[in-house]
């Protein structure tokens, strides 16, 4: 099996890339940032929306210039890391095999995957699981349901207004004061006139998920859809994700579906806990 690419020490202006027994150049830019750093920008102009790139593309969403990041794509194409063809870019298989090794994405999903099973038969409903990556929410995964909400396009990998989704309240209104801090200096987006988009209106929601044990948001992203959501913990008690439902806004009372999600929670709670062996 070929090694990963190793970034060695450089000197000057360069660094080298070392893999499966090739040593490439990379100029460090006149701003002196890393190699890692252009690299990794280049991996982040890809999403959930854009699973295909021309390297001009690339570039324009990295912020490189079209030269390096061309540069860039070919070194990471020979290495498996990128594939070309078609004069498109996508994320090539070996870096998928790498980011399936034992993520704590990837347990989480394993450990939750039968109750979600279990409370989609029988709400019949859209059912997400989010957890949180610094400041973005991120769809782990998700179920979805026939005869359901329509023109839904969050995707596993998908990210999610953080502010404003009942699994971005669950998530946020238990995270740390300073990631709570974080998320409120930036620009916060209304979707509809229900929206909350001010730190204030934000954190009146936040004390609100906590005194009830759930989150719901009537409208807040799509007019005529409802979410509400539950705090899913792990083994000593902390958050480590949510899990939710997207309906109808026109269902009378939503949270009525609230303990069946409350189960698959706690479901999920027992499956992410070890079990102690009799002595």
């Amino acid at each position: 099996m070929r090694s990963c690419p190793l970034v060695v020490a450089s000197r000057g202006d360069t660094a080298q890339v070392v893999g499966a027994g090739r040593r490439h150049q990379l100029a460090r830019s006149a701003a002196g940032e890393s190699v890692v750093t252009r690299v990794a920008r280049v991996l982040s102009a890809f999403d959930q929306d854009h699973t295909e790139l021309s390297v001009a593309e690339i570039a324009r969403r990295a912020h490189l210039p079209v030269p390096t990041a061309h540069r860039i794509v070919g070194q990471l194409a020979a290495e498996g890391l990128l594939e070309r063809g078609d004069g498109r870019v996508r994320i090539g298989n070996r870096l998928w095999a790498l980011g399936a090794c034992g993520t704590r994405a990837l347990r989480l999903r394993e450990a939750a995957m039968p109750y979600l099973e279990d409370a989609h038969a029988v709400t019949r409903q859209h059912i997400w699981l989010y957890a949180l990556d610094g400041l973005d929410v991120l769809v782990i995964e998700r179920l979805r349901a026939r005869n359901a909400v329509s023109n839904l396009r969050l995707k596993v990998g998908k990210k999610v207004a953080a502010h404003a989704t009942a699994g971005g309240l669950v998530l946020f209104a238990h995270a740390a004061p300073e990631l709570q801090d974080a998320l409120l200096a930036q620009p916060l987006r209304r979707y509809t006139p229900r929206t909350p988009a001010t730190p204030e209106q934000v954190r009146v929601c936040w004390q609100a998920t906590l005194r009830n044990g759930f989150a719901s948001c009537e409208g807040w992203v799509e007019p005529h859809v409802t979410g509400i959501s539950v705090p899913v913990r792990g083994a000593g008690g902390e958050v480590v994700a949510a899990l939710g439902l997207l309906l109808p806004r026109s269902d009378s009372e939503p949270t009525t579906l609230l303990p069946v999600l409350l189960a698959a929670s706690r479901g999920i709670t027992r499956a992410l806990t070890p079990q102690r062996v009799a002595s």
